[in-house]
């Protein structure tokens, strides 16, 4: 750092620290938001799940499908053992 600064270049550098020490805290603060994280990750979810009118999307239903079928094969194997 030279030694001739001027005061208005030291407060222009004590003003760019402000606010990047700001910006760090609020990205601190927004990762230890954990309900706001959860209601992005649900509603991410929610989005690709579902077409735009808000039906489930068929590749979900039939994913869906293929484990409950998977699941009702393996009771009924278990059971019959």
């Amino acid at each position: 750092m030279p030694e001739n600064r001027t005061p208005e270049q030291i407060e222009a550098e004590i003003a760019a620290q402000r606010a990047q020490l700001a910006d760090t805290v609020d990205q601190l603060t927004a990762k230890l938001d954990v309900k706001s994280q959860a209601r992005a990750r649900v509603a991410d979810v929610k989005h690709r799940a579902t077409n735009d009118d808000g039906a489930p999307r068929p590749e979900v239903l039939a994913a869906a499908g293929s484990l409950v079928a998977m699941a009702l094969v393996l009771v009924w194997w278990r059971h019959r053992s």
